[in-house]
This record gives structure tokens, C-alpha cells and sequence, in this order.
């Protein structure tokens, strides 16, 4: 399609950086100025690989949420997209945003998804721009997302009046640089304009380094490279809003991830026991030292949210995750699994990396309460949302064992658990192979439940029995050459009891799953290599079936998993037997084919 060239096109939905939908000759057009369901004369502005951009000029059939754009650069400039839209409709819009994201991306089906928190303000809102400046004379405006044109303008429509009384000081003024950045204190009439300007005929300060802006009657020092929200009474309704749905009540400890100049972390921290905020940012690190200086409740951390949340060492009731649009990183998300904090606050501006990250979250310990539109951007396709996440029931669930197979099956599975290995020493063999193996799974299992407040624990104990005799993990290196010579080209079980225990109820489950192992017949060379590489040691009949090099094993019969240390399937099932809802998990095949019968993961 050439550029100029007019197309008549019914608008048939919403793009995602905020123009309607069509298309022509089998490629996508958006069409800025459009509204789904009219029937249209679009301009082509330009053909791109992937789609067509292009603007409305003629409106054939209108929607009846259509309005007259009040500001004069509408169109030219398009750091509005939809002012052209009711303002009602653009909260409806910007709902279904959301809950198209959640089921198309997150596969969330039947969320609530409710109604878009409206601004306090529709025009006059921002407290922050940044400005490009023209070749001429240092007049202020935009660039245009597609044409690439600059757009000089007078007054920008969205802005804070102070911002524009300071652009008409500012033009003209301004030519050394090619940027402009204009920060404003809408609670406290403090201001930051970057970069320094030499101009001697300017009538406005400017270089400094940060400004203050207060929100819900709490001081803020920004520096200009930190980030704050743009809107700031509607980013006091959000806080509100989060510490709601926190449910605090004076004795949590809450987290504060991704936490900037510390916002969250001093706007909760006098509804909490203890406020943990955690950013990288050297500068908004530097801003929320100064923030939370006067709240002796708050700690700060100073690192990544995905190295330094799975470090923290101390159990956890709340989250705040305010990323930034490209959502949370794999392992920030891992992490705050192990955690299981009862409840999660996501603030997130990007609807399509929300969804992705609840997605992840919810296929572990979390499931969505409820999502919360808030309209942090008016006359903008942009929306701001909270998403509560509450634990499923049955969690958190802890894995009691210091073994990395057990923690490597669960993680395979999908299933991630913090891990607390149990502090009291495993007793020696007692009564049948059966029954010991289930008593030592329980006693591990109850003595970690005893250290923690609430969830379920999960503990396994495996045994080598050849015969009547049950082999352990081996003393030294001479018992551990002793147990390979003895089980050598023979047949010999495996058993592993599992057991569960709830920490409120003192309530538990326990099974044993047994499987049959015939080892190879090996050589005394490759027996002795394996026990002087130390992999002996810990190994239940001093060895281990899934070694690479040594592979000892002949054939399983059975579950396979069972005999590494953990029989996935029998966990699974006993979990979900004490309340855990674990949704789908990937169950191995190896596991799979030996699923106990009518309870298939």
C-alpha cells in the first residue's frame, strides 16, 4: 500500500498501543483515531513488514462513543491516542484490555476483572514530561510514533498546569539541548528540570538533582533518573488500594519488591510489623535512604529482586511486586513460589507481561483474587493494574530434605517448595522395611512443622532392603564397597515412605511405594571408582541409579522415581489427600506409567 492512499475499513477492535483494528489486502491496519465497531476513511501513514499504519480522515459511520478531541494537536501529536473517545468507554476499554491479556496470554479463564478505577482527573493529570526540543529557536513538543515528525505544541492537555506555565517559560530558552525533562511536585510545588540550561534570559531554575512529591501525607525525594508515578492522586488511590488488599494488621512482614524510591514500603510500613524494600537502582536506592529514614520498621536491600527475594530468610506474609513493563524475571517469580507469602500485590502498567507472570505464579502456590484496573493515564490507551494473588489451599507447602534429587523432581514437576531440611538425626532401623521407612518420613516431616507457622511439609525416607536387611547410607568407604559387592548382579527393593503433615491440625498421611532394582554385575574396579569419587556417601545402599558413569543398575520394576529418592506420584497424591490443590503437574513418564490406578496427577 502506498503512502496517501485512502481506504474505506470497519474497525473491528483494539490494537495494543491504543488504535483501532481493520483489515485490508490480508495485512493488519491500525488505524489511529478509530473506534471499534465504525465505519471508516483511513489515510495510509505507512506499511511496515507487519502492518499498516494508519490515521482516520473521514468517519462514515460513528460510534456513539465518540466525542470532539479538545486538544488542537489530536492527530498531529500522537501522545494522546484516544481523547476522541468518551471517557466512560475509555475505562471500559482499557477492562477488556486486561481480561483479554489474562485469558489470550495468561490462560486465565472466569478471572474478576473489575471495572477500571476512573482518575480523579481526566485532563491536567501528569506530573512529569519529557519533552523533545525543536531545531528552532528551542520551541518544545513531540515526535510522532509513526511519521517520525516533530510536532511543536503550545500546551500539552494532560499536563499539570504548572508544566505548561513552565513550557511558555522554557521555550525559546532551551535550543543547547535536544531533550527536555520537566518533574513536578503537584503536592509540594517542587520541581526538577534536567539538564541544566545556561540561558541567561530563563526564568525557571534548573539541573537539579531530584525533587520531592507527597503522597497520602508522606514526603518523596526523586531523583531524575528514578522512577514515580506520573499521576499522583490516582497513585494514592492505588496505595490504598494495595494496602487493602494486603489486609494488613500491624504484625506481618511484608516485602516490597522492585521498590524504587521505597513508595510502598513507607506507605506500609505503619500497617506492618517489619517493611523490606528491595531495589538495584544505585539512585533510587539513594532516594528511598532518604525516604525511609524515619520509619524504624523498614530495612533496604540493595540487589536484584530475583537474586536477593529467595534469600531473605525469614518467613514472609505479604508482597508488593511493582516491576517494570517487562514484568518480573523467571526467577524473581521462582522465588516468591518458594516463598508462598499469603498474599501477593501485583502493580503492573503492561496487561500482556501481568498475564504472563500470573500465569507462572498461578501454575505454583497462587491463585488470582481479583484484578483491579486503575486509569493511571486518562486519554491514554496505558492502564495501570493490581492483582491479588491468595495462596491455594494447602500451601505453603515446605519440602522437608536436604536433598537436591528430591528438590530437582519437584522442580521438574513444576511443583517449587522452599526446602528446610529436618535437624534431628534419622533413627536406626526398627520393625518391618515398611513401616520404618513411613515413621522416618513422619518424624522428619513433624519436626520441621514444629518450626514453621503454618502449610503443609513434605518428608520421604528411602531404604535399600536386600532380603530382610535394610541398607542405609553407608559409614565409610569400606561399608559402602561392602554394600556394592552384596547387591551386585542380584535382584533387591527400594522403599520410600512419604509422608505430610498439616502445621495447624498436626493432622498427616503416609504411604511407601516399593519398586525392585537387579543390578548389573559389575566390576570391583568400577564399584571401588565410584565409592573413591564420594557419591557413596549419602546414597541409601551406596548408590545411586541415575549415576552417568557408574550405572549400576540392570533394570527397574517399578516407579522409577521412587528408586532416585522420591516417588512423585505418591507425593502428589497424598498432598492433594491432606488439601493441597496443585492444579496440573507434569508428571515424568517414567512416573506416569506407574500412577496409582484412578489418581492421575
Amino acid at each position: 500500500m502506498e503512502r496517501g492512499q485512502r481506504l474505506r475499513l470497519t474497525l473491528s477492535g483494539m490494537g495494543r498501543l491504543g488504535e483501532a483494528l481493520a483489515e485490508a489486502e490480508g495485512k493488519p491496519i491500525f488505524v489511529f483515531g478509530g473506534i471499534p465497531g465504525e465505519e471508516v476513511v483511513a489515510e495510509v501513514i505507512a506499511e511496515r513488514r507487519r502492518y499498516v499504519a494508519a490515521e482516520v480522515v473521514e468517519v462514515l459511520t460513528p460510534s456513539p462513543h465518540r466525542v470532539h478531541a479538545p486538544c488542537p494537536s489530536f492527530g498531529a501529536c500522537t501522545g494522546c491516542q484516544w481523547q476522541h473517545i468518551a471517557y466512560p468507554h475509555q475505562l471500559e476499554l482499557k477492562r477488556q484490555a486486561v481480561a483479554e491479556a489474562l485469558e489470550r496470554v495468561g490462560g486465565l479463564l472466569g478471572v474478576e476483572v473489575r471495572p477500571t478505577l476512573p482518575s480523579p482527573q481526566e485532563f491536567g493529570y501528569r506530573n512529569h514530561a519529557r519533552f523533545t526540543v525543536g531545531r528552532r529557536e528551542g520551541v518544545l513538543g513531540y515526535v510522532h510514533r509513526e511519521r517520525r515528525r516533530y510536532v511543536e505544541v503550545q500546551a500539552c492537555m494532560i499536563m499539570d498546569p504548572w508544566i505548561n506555565e513552565a513550557m511558555g517559560k522554557l521555550r525559546g530558552h532551551c535550543a543547547e539541548t535536544s531533550q527536555l525533562a520537566v518533574r513536578y511536585g503537584t503536592r509540594s510545588g517542587s520541581w526538577l528540570i534536567q539538564p541544566a540550561l545556561s540561558d541567561p534570559g530563563l526564568a525557571l531554575t534548573t539541573g537539579q538533582k531530584h525533587y520531592t512529591e507527597v503522597v497520602n501525607g508522606v514526603p518523596f525525594r526523586v531523583a531524575s533518573p528514578s522512577f514515580f508515578q506520573v499521576n499522583t492522586p490516582q497513585a494514592e488511590r492505588m496505595a490504598d488500594l494495595v494496602k487493602e488488599a494486603l489486609a494488613l494488621t500491624g504484625k506481618e512482614v511484608v516485602v516490597d519488591a522492585y521498590a524504587g524510591v521505597g513508595a510502598f514500603a513507607a506507605l506500609l510500613a505503619p500497617y506492618a510489623h517489619t517493611s523490606i524494600a528491595i531495589e538495584e537502582s544505585s539512585s533510587a536506592i539513594a532516594d528511598a535512604q532518604v525516604n525511609l529514614a524515619s520509619f524504624q520498621n523498614v530495612s533496604i536491600l540493595k540487589g536484584k529482586t530475583e537474586e536477593l527475594l529467595g534469600q531473605l530468610g525469614l518467613s514472609v506474609d505479604a508482597v508488593v511486586l511493582d516491576p517494570p513493563r517487562v514484568g518480573c524475571q523467571p526467577e524473581a517469580l521462582a522465588a516468591l513460589a518458594r516463598l508462598a507469602p499469603a498474599r501477593v500485590a501485583y502493580v503492573s502498567c503492561d496487561p500482556e507481561t501481568l498475564a504472563r507472570d500470573l500465569k507462572v505464579l498461578c501454575h505454583g502456590p497462587f491463585q488470582v483474587a481479583w484484578v483491579q484496573p486503575l486509569d493511571m493515564f486518562p486519554q491514554t490507551y496505558h492502564v495501570e493494574a493490581v492483582a491479588l494473588l491468595t495462596l491455594k489451599a494447602g500451601y505453603p507447602i515446605t519440602l522437608a530434605s536436604s536433598s537436591p534429587r528430591r528438590r530437582s523432581i519437584l522442580h521438574k514437576a513444576g511443583l517449587a517448595f522452599p526446602v528446610m531440611p529436618p535437624q534431628a538425626e534419622e533413627s536406626p532401623p526398627q520393625g518391618k522395611p515398611a513401616e520404618h521407612v513411613q515413621q522416618v518420613a513422619l518424624a522428619k516431616a513433624k519436626e520441621v512443622a514444629g518450626r514453621l507457622p503454618r502449610g503443609l511439609v513434605l518428608a520421604a525416607d528411602t531404604a535399600v532392603v536386600d532380603g530382610d536387611l535394610v541398607l542405609g547410607k553407608p559409614k565409610g568407604d569400606a561399608e559402602a564397597m561392602a554394600m556394592l559387592r552384596s547387591l551386585r548382579g542380584r535382584r533387591h527393593q527400594v522403599m520410600t515412605g512419604v509422608a505430610v503433615v498439616d502445621v495447624a491440625s498436626g493432622q498427616a498421611a503416609c504411604d511407601v511405594e516399593v519398586s525392585w532394582v537387579v543390578m548389573r554385575d559389575y566390576s570391583d574396579a568400577e564399584a571401588q571408582a565410584f565409592v573413591d569419587s564420594g557419591a557413596a556417601a549419602d546414597k541409601a545402599g551406596a548408590y545411586a541409579i541415575q549415576d552417568p558413569v557408574f550405572r549400576p543398575t540392570e533394570s527397574v520394576e517399578g516407579c522409577y522415581l521412587n528408586v532416585v529418592g522420591l516417588p512423585l506420584c505418591l507425593a502428589v497424591k497424598l498432598l492433594r489427600r491432606m488439601g493441597a490443590d496443585l492444579g496440573q503437574v507434569a508428571i515424568p513418564q517414567v512416573c506416569a506409567l506407574h500412577s496409582p490406578e484412578g489418581d492421575t496427577p
